[in-house]
């Protein structure tokens, strides 16, 4: 069968090639096109765009990025029409593939949403214009399929890719050594995020705490698709070294770490590493998502276990003096650290229901066959 997929960013990529693998032992004559990125080449997509063409984040880089948006939405229209797939996948990326589910409904093709958008979080009523435009919905986190059942609307929830991605995760045993990363003293990772937006908020606050903490050793988890230029800040201190996509095997070695929110407090939760999670938007952004966000945390460990287990600091909140005071309690209380061990244990157990690629890929093609 044709499978056209669409992935809008760096997570889905990776969790849109593990899913292509498993369809593949599932559908064997499968074949792959869409939109993606290395991972998902790596895995056999014909890839008509690259998402790093389109990973725009916040109100005012998608609006000034409109008009290239608006070009890419309408050449994915013209490429889905031209490729005729038995289904369309759609992962993650709302703003962009819930018009694709629309396209896709009123043009007569089906279509599965694997990774939901966030529509539990704001506006919750978006769930109705899925429920209308989309075949089949795979969730991955446990609470969605208890949201989307107030909505008269039975999703399937095949538990979490990250998990999947971390057990499949094999560490470089050689990984310190070949970064020549001092093993001497406490190693904090840092993980600024993966968009120029996050970047250029969180950077500079990096650095001050980076200037307070001498004693500490700091690893910057960077990205190759972002310029080496914005990391520069934070190497004019000695006791700082910076990885490009390392993520993981950083993480393997870390004692603590400061997150920006998203996928990334996740990934740092399931490697049970104690962390800070903080973040800074612009403040117009702010003030609107502060208006209409409906649930009371922004990071994903926190949403899961329906409590405060790691701390946000999030805009006024994420100031130098808040993140040093918490790195350090982190670093060096032990009880607070064993609290935060115990957390993750309980995050661990909630989403280890096995793979969820491949859940979701039996289930698709299964679906697929049954013409559903």
């Amino acid at each position: 069968m044709k499978y056209y997929l669409i992935a809008g960013e760096r997570s889905g990529d990776l969790h849109g090639s593990n899913l292509m693998k498993e369809i593949r032992k599932q559908d064997p004559d499968a074949v792959f096109r869409g939109f993606g990125g290395d991972y998902m080449r790596t895995a056999g997509l014909d890839i008509f765009i690259h998402y790093q063409d389109m990973a725009f984040m916040g109100l005012v880089a998608l609006f000034l990025n409109l008009r290239t948006l608006l070009g890419r939405l309408r050449q994915c229209k013209e490429d889905i029409l031209k490729y005729q797939p038995d289904v369309v996948i759609l992962i993650d990326y709302g703003a962009f593939n819930k018009r694709i589910a629309k396209f896709c409904k009123t043009n007569g093709v089906k279509n599965y949403y694997y990774i939901s958008p966030k529509v539990w979080a704001w506006y919750q009523l978006r769930a109705k214009e899925l429920k209308r435009n989309v075949d089949r919905m795979f969730c991955i986190l446990p609470f969605e399929k208890d949201f989307f059942k107030r909505f008269n609307w039975d999703v399937d929830y095949v538990g979490n890719p990250v998990l999947d991605a971390i057990k499949a995760f094999k560490p470089q045993p050689d990984f310190l050594q070949k970064n020549k990363i001092a093993t001497n003293g406490h190693l904090v990772a840092l993980l600024p995020g993966s968009r120029k937006s996050e970047l250029v908020k969180i950077i500079p606050l990096m650095a001050t705490v980076i200037e307070a903490n001498p004693d500490y050793h700091f690893v910057v988890a960077a990205v190759r698709s972002m310029p080496e230029h914005m990391y520069r800040p934070l190497l004019r201190f000695s006791n700082v070294q910076i990885v490009f996509d390392e993520t993981y095997d950083l993480l393997s070695h870390a004692h603590a770490a400061i997150v920006t929110s998203g996928t990334a407090a996740l990934e740092t939760g399931l490697f049970k590493v104690p962390q800070v999670v903080v973040y800074k938007a612009n403040r117009f952004e702010y003030a609107i998502a502060k208006l209409m966000i409906k649930v009371q945390f922004v990071s994903l460990v926190n949403l899961i276990l329906n409590r405060e287990a790691i701390r946000e600091l999030l805009q006024k909140e994420a100031k130098p003096i808040n993140v040093i005071v918490e790195l350090r309690r982190l670093v060096e209380d032990g009880f607070y650290r064993d609290r935060m061990a115990n957390d993750y244990e309980e995050l661990l157990s909630i989403l280890d229901t096995g793979s969820a690629s491949e859940n979701a890929a039996r289930l698709m093609v299964g679906y697929l066959k049954e013409g559903v």
